[in-house]
């Protein structure tokens, strides 16, 4: 009788990849005590956006917008491995977002690694704006936004890993995005974007260690997760 499946790579006990490949990861973060902080200045649904691959996005709306809004992408970060739309930290960071931009926001999900690598989670943000193309070309009935939408103004946010999806997204769809017509991209904002290459940059080779995204910590994540080893 063979061993039993053991640990080899843990991350705070949100994801735990083990020994025969299979995989653990939490639904939720509720373990970290994040509160929701609502103050009902914005609205919020969830809807489909690739039934393929069972994802869903996240739409924020301030309840008392006095004109067309702009739409703000966000990608949440999780080192493509763990993160959600509904995450209280990401769900509370897109509630502020829309409330002090007074705009749309769209937090879409996307395949995580090890499961799915890289280019997944790339494709599924060009899939996830994409959906809106679609929704404007059909005049969508969901009242959100058939009116009081603006396409011709929309931006993409990322944070960390998310940061490297809005980086690709911005090298794939190319200035004013014209094939996603008649949603225009204005602008890429990229927050502290996870990237990484086969060779060390001086701040990796010169600099302090922190206690958890230290070297070893990325290094793992980003090769064995992924399945390239350098500009993603």
């Amino acid at each position: 009788m063979g061993s039993l499946p053991h640990v080899v790579e843990d991350c705070q006990g949100v994801l735990q990849v083990f020994s025969d490949g299979s995989i653990f990861r939490l639904d939720n973060i509720d373990h970290f005590n994040i509160p929701v902080q609502d103050d009902g200045s914005v609205i919020w649904k969830d809807s489909p956006f690739d039934k393929t691959n069972n994802l869903h996005l996240r739409l924020y709306k301030p309840t008392a917008a006095a004109s067309k809004l702009p739409v703000v992408y966000y990608f949440h970060g999780g080192g493509f491995c763990v993160g959600s739309r509904t995450w209280p930290n990401f769900h509370n960071c897109c509630l502020r977002l829309a409330s002090g931009l007074q705009a749309l926001v769209v937090a879409p999900d996307y395949r995580l690694a090890p499961e799915h690598r890289i280019p997944a989670a790339v494709e599924d943000a060009v899939c996830a704006v994409e959906w809106l193309k679609c929704e404007g070309l059909s005049r969508s009935p969901d009242a959100w936004l058939c009116k009081g939408v603006d396409f011709d103004r929309v931006f993409v946010i990322g944070d960390s890993s998310g940061g490297n999806m809005a980086h690709h997204l911005a090298v794939r769809l190319g200035p004013g995005s014209p094939e996603l017509d008649p949603v225009r991209i204005r602008g890429y904002i990229l927050l502290a974007p996870f990237f990484g290459g086969t060779v060390r940059t001086k701040s990796e080779a010169e600099g302090q260690p922190e206690p958890f995204l230290n070297l070893d910590i990325l290094d793992s994540t980003f090769y064995q997760h992924t399945s390239v080893g350098t500009n993603f």
